[in-house]
C-alpha cells in the first residue's frame, strides 16, 4: 500500500496527493495525518488534490472526516487544486464537505492558513 507523504512547513502540514486514492490509502492518510497533527502541534493542514482527476464518495467523505479530526485537534484544513470535474462530481454525489476550506492553489491555500494563524494569535 502506498503512503502519502506529509511534509511539515512551519506550523503547517502539507500533503500532496499524486496517486489515485484507494480506500486503504485514504484511511491510512487519515490516520497518518491525525498522528502528525498530534505529534507536531500543527495549526494548519493543506491538502493538494490537483493531481486527482476522480474523487468517489468514499474519498469525499474522508476529506470531510479529516477536516473534522483536524478541527477537534485545533488545526484548520484547506484543500487546494480541485479540478472542475472533481467539484462537479462532489456536488452530484451530494457531498458538501462542510468545514473544508478550499483555495485554487497552494499559494492561496497557505495564505488562508497564515491568515487563520494571525487571527488565532490576535494580530
Amino acid at each position: 500500500m502506498d503512503r502519502i507523504p506529509i511534509l511539515k512547513m512551519g506550523r503547517c502540514l502539507l500533503v500532496t496527493i499524486q496517486v489515485d486514492l484507494l480506500d486503504q490509502t485514504a484511511l491510512a492518510l487519515q490516520d497518518d495525518l491525525s498522528e502528525r497533527i498530534a505529534a507536531t502541534g500543527a495549526h494548519g493542514v493543506l491538502i493538494d488534490i490537483s493531481a486527482l482527476e476522480i474523487v468517489d464518495s468514499f474519498v469525499g467523505r474522508m476529506l470531510g472526516s479529516i477536516s473534522g479530526i483536524a478541527a477537534i485537534m485545533g488545526a484548520t484544513l484547506v484543500v487546494v487544486g480541485m479540478q472542475p470535474a472533481v467539484a462537479i462530481t462532489l456536488v452530484e454525489l451530494g457531498l458538501s464537505l462542510d468545514g473544508v476550506r478550499t483555495a485554487l492553489d497552494v499559494e492561496r491555500g497557505m495564505a488562508l492558513l497564515q491568515a487563520d494563524e494571525r487571527t488565532r494569535r490576535g494580530d
